[in-house]
C-alpha cells in the first residue's frame, strides 16, 4: 500500500512536455504554408528586389548598398529572434481568444501582420537610408515569426517524427524563394507591386496555421519569471554546461555562412563574371534548378534521417555538397558551371534544412525555453548574413569572384567537420 504522506509529482503541462504523438497531415501543411509565406517575404527581397532597388537608387554603390542592408538588417534578426522567443516562452494563457489562447499563436499572427506592413512601406522608399531602416524594421518582426514557427517542432512533434516534419517546413526556404521570385519577376513586376504582392502573401499564408491548428497553453504557475535582466540573461547560454548545444550554434553558424557567403552576389556574378544575357531571367533559372533539389531532398534527407536515427553523417554530407557547389564556381565562370553548381547547392542545403534542424532540437538544453534557445541557435542563421555581407564586399572587391567562392568552401568544410563533436546526438 502506498505511503499516504507521499506526494506525487506535479504532472508536466503539455505545453513543457516531451510530445509523443505523431503531428498530421494537416497541421503539416498549415506549419508549411506558414513558413512558406515568411521565406517568400525574406528571400525573394534578398534574391531580387533588393538588389534592383538599391542599383536604381545608387548604380555606382549598389554592393556597399546592399552590404549595409543586408548586414544591418541581419543584425536586427539576431537581437529579435531570440528576445521573441524568450517572451512567447513566457506567454500565458490569459488575454488570447479561441485558438489564439496558446503561448505561439499570437505571437506568429502579430509578427507576421508587423511584418507585412514593413515591406508595404518598404516599397515606396527612394533612399538608401529609407531602404535600410525599413528592411531592418521587416527583419525584426520576421524574426519574431521565425522564433515562434521554429518551437512549433519541440512543441509539438515527437523526435521519431521531426526531421520529416522540419524537411517539409524547411524546403519551403527554397520554394518561397522561387514562387516569391516567379511573381516578382513574370507577373509583379514593378518594384512597388512586387514588394505589395509579398505582404499580403506574408500575412495571409499564416492564418490556416494559427486559427486552424491547436496551440498548447502554459498556465500561470509554469511561467519562468519575467524580468528584463533574468530575460537578457537567459540569452548566455553556457557552453561548458551545454557542450552540444555549442557545437550546435557554431556549426549553424558556419554553414549559415557559407550559404550567406555564396548566394549574395549570384546576380551580380551572372552578369559580370558569366556575362549572361539576361542576368534576372538566369538567376530565377538557377532558383528554380536548385528548389527542385531542396525539396526533393529536404523530404527524402528527413526520412532516411529519421529511419536511420542519424544525424550527423547526413549532415556531413549535406555540408559537403554546399563546398562542392562553391568549389566549381571557384574554377569555372560559366553559364554550365552554374548550373551544375545550383543542382549541387540545392540537394545538399535541401537535406542540410531538414536534419541539422532536428538535430538541433535535440540538444536543447530545457523545455521550458524552447523558443528562447532555438532563439539563441537562430542567431547563428541570420547573423551569417551581416558577416558574410561585410566579408564577401571586399573578397570581390579585391580578389574578384574565385576569391568569394573559394571562402565559401573553407567555411562549409569547417561546419562538415565540427558537427563531429556533437556528442549526445548519432
Amino acid at each position: 500500500m502506498a505511503d499516504p504522506t507521499t506526494q506525487a509529482a506535479p504532472a508536466v503541462p503539455l505545453a513543457l512536455a516531451e510530445p509523443t504523438l505523431h503531428v498530421r497531415r494537416n497541421w503539416i501543411a498549415g506549419l508549411g504554408l506558414a513558413n512558406l509565406g515568411m521565406w517568400m517575404a525574406v528571400n525573394t527581397p534578398l534574391q531580387v528586389l533588393l538588389p534592383i532597388q538599391l542599383q536604381d537608387i545608387t548604380p555606382q554603390h549598389k554592393i556597399a548598398a546592399l552590404a549595409a542592408a543586408t548586414g544591418l538588417g541581419a543584425l536586427a534578426s539576431g537581437l529579435a529572434t531570440p528576445l521573441a522567443g524568450a517572451l512567447s516562452d513566457r506567454t500565458t494563457d490569459a488575454f488570447g481568444l479561441g485558438r489564439l489562447r496558446g503561448r505561439r499563436h499570437r505571437w506568429t499572427l502579430g509578427m507576421a501582420l508587423l511584418g507585412a506592413l514593413s515591406l508595404a512601406f518598404l516599397a515606396v522608399q527612394k533612399s538608401v537610408a529609407g531602404v535600410i531602416v525599413l528592411w531592418m524594421a521587416f527583419c525584426i518582426f520576421q524574426n519574431g515569426e521565425f522564433a515562434s514557427l521554429s518551437a512549433a517542432l519541440p512543441d509539438r512533434v515527437p523526435v521519431r517524427q521531426r526531421a520529416t516534419v522540419a524537411g517539409w517546413a524547411g524546403m519551403q526556404h527554397a520554394v518561397g524563394l522561387v514562387v516569391g521570385s516567379l511573381l516578382v519577376v513574370d507577373v509583379f513586376t514593378t518594384l512597388f507591386s512586387g514588394y505589395l504582392t509579398l505582404a499580403i502573401l506574408f500575412a495571409v499564408s499564416v492564418l490556416p496555421f494559427v486559427l486552424l491548428t491547436g496551440d498548447h497553453a502554459l498556465a500561470r504557475e509554469h511561467r519562468p519569471p519575467l524580468s528584463w535582466r533574468a530575460l537578457a540573461g537567459s540569452l548566455w547560454v553556457s557552453p561548458r554546461q551545454y557542450p552540444d548545444f555549442a557545437w550546435a550554434w557554431v556549426t549553424r553558424f558556419l554553414a549559415a555562412l557559407s550559404v550567406a557567403m555564396g548566394t549574395l552576389y549570384l546576380l551580380y556574378f551572372l552578369r559580370d563574371a558569366v556575362h549572361y544575357a539576361q542576368p534576372k531571367q538566369g538567376l530565377l533559372l538557377l532558383i528554380v534548378i536548385y528548389t527542385s533539389g531542396v525539396v526533393v531532398s529536404a523530404v527524402v534527407g528527413g526520412m532516411i534521417s529519421d529511419r536511420l536515427g542519424r544525424r550527423k553523417v547526413v549532415v556531413t554530407v549535406a555540408t559537403v555538397l554546399i563546398a562542392a557547389a562553391a568549389l566549381l564556381l571557384t574554377f569555372v565562370e560559366t553559364w554550365g558551371a552554374a548550373l551544375i553548381a545550383a543542382v549541387l547547392f540545392g540537394v545538399g542545403y535541401g537535406t542540410y534544412l531538414a536534419v541539422d534542424q532536428a538535430l538541433i532540437t535535440q540538444v536543447l538544453p530545457a523545455a521550458r525555453d524552447r523558443a528562447k534557445d532555438l532563439g539563441v541557435i537562430n542567431i547563428a542563421i541570420v547573423c551569417p548574413a551581416a558577416i558574410g555581407a561585410l566579408i564577401a564586399a571586399p573578397l570581390v572587391s579585391f580578389g574578384g569572384y574565385p576569391a568569394l567562392f573559394g571562402a565559401t568552401v573553407v567555411v562549409a568544410v569547417a561546419a562538415a567537420i565540427g558537427v563531429w563533436r556533437i556528442k549526445t546526438v548519432r
